[in-house]
């Protein structure tokens, strides 16, 4: 199984292909992902890419993290889970603690 890694501040026209010969030269890439906004479609300066082992994870961290691409410095890091989201309504975080409250 790859490690997957997050990285961010990347300028907003990197493309997929651009991210993904960014990280080949140290390692595997199992996956390069740019994540783009779902309403305009335009990057918002983060990614996700997977390398093949661990190794070459930190290998690309070691030499990536902090590093310039096109004026941007680039955080690399070891991407964590995604925290799930749970229901609720989008004021309160999915709290009912404001229905049982008096309106006097």
């Amino acid at each position: 199984m790859g490690s997957k890694l997050y990285v961010g501040g990347l300028p907003y026209a990197t493309t997929e292909p651009q991210l993904h010969d960014l990280f080949a030269q140290h390692g595997t890439v199992e996956s390069a992902r740019v994540i783009t906004d779902k309403f305009t479609g335009q990057s918002r300066g983060f990614g996700f890419v997977e390398m093949s082992t661990a190794e070459e994870a930190n290998a690309a961290i070691a030499a990536l993290n902090g590093t310039q691409l096109d004026g941007r410095t680039l955080t690399v890091n070891e991407a964590k889970p995604q925290e799930s989201r749970s229901g609720g309504d989008r004021f309160s975080g999915g709290r009912s603690e404001h229905r049982n409250r008096s309106r006097f």
